[in-house]
């Protein structure tokens, strides 16, 4: 009797794994009915978001043919580091060429590629890489932070929630993604920016200080925040990129 219940078990398990690898084999079960020359991004790349939750917009890729044309009917594989998740893995091009896929980053900070890919006429594979950042708890407060005192000048895209300041400013902020200028700067630098205004490192005075409003470690989150939203990326110790 306890002889059988053991094997159920193990039978048990053994569908269990089975049945977790299934999203695997669907990948199998699409036949294209087109095949494109390239595939290239539409929408959906270089967000940010909370470790282990879904990014705020689907990503958006197209199959295109030798003329650039869309292709309907490709097949559109994803591939990531360990702990992405897509919905789908595997899909068929729409009418328009294009496959949507919701992605779930992993639950490691840092920046995360992701790979799309698609089987080409001649038996070749395109691929794309796209880019996306999981935000850790100091990075998120810095978000934040962002987006309630600094994004009204510092990001020149006006929303429906933040109509921007950017254009009426005569000395124009740096973007906290604009790597190549940020970069350059050290930490202790930012911070004093940020505490005491541009005219603690001859900057523009048009930068107000923020060293009553926000307290040191809100000053430091927001220092981590610019540092991993930066373009390039900031290469420093301490930013972690999530391996394959």
């Amino acid at each position: 009797m306890k002889c059988t219940a053991f094997i159920l078990i193990l039978l048990a398990a053994a569908l269990s794994i089975s049945c977790s690898r299934q999203p695997k084999t669907f990948v199998l079960v699409l036949k294209p009915i087109a095949h494109g020359a390239a595939i290239v991004e539409s929408s959906g790349g270089k967000q940010s978001a909370e470790v282990g939750t879904p990014l705020g917009q689907p990503v958006v890729v197209q199959v295109n043919d030798e003329q650039g044309n869309a292709v309907p009917g490709a097949l559109v594989i994803m591939h990531g580091p360990n702990g992405v998740v897509f919905d789908p893995v595997a899909s068929l091009t729409d009418s328009t060429g294009q496959s949507t896929i919701n992605v779930s980053l992993g639950t490691i900070p840092g920046r995360y590629q992701l790979t799309a890919s698609t089987a080409t006429k001649t038996g070749k594979t395109a691929e794309l890489k796209i880019e996306e950042i999981a935000l850790g708890y100091q990075e998120m407060v810095g978000s934040q932070l962002n987006d309630q005192y600094c994004a009204r000048c510092h990001n020149q895209e006006s929303t429906p929630e933040r109509v921007s300041n950017y254009d009426n400013l005569e000395v124009k902020p740096h973007p906290f993604t604009e790597g190549d200028t940020l970069n350059k700067m050290s930490d202790p630098d930012l911070a004093a920016i940020i505490s005491h205004g541009g005219p603690a490192l001859n900057k523009s005075p048009l930068m107000p200080p923020y060293g009553y409003t926000l307290s040191k470690s809100e000053i430091q989150a927001l220092v981590a925040y610019i540092r991993m939203v930066s373009d390039p990326p900031y290469g420093a110790p301490g930013i972690v990129y999530a391996q394959q």
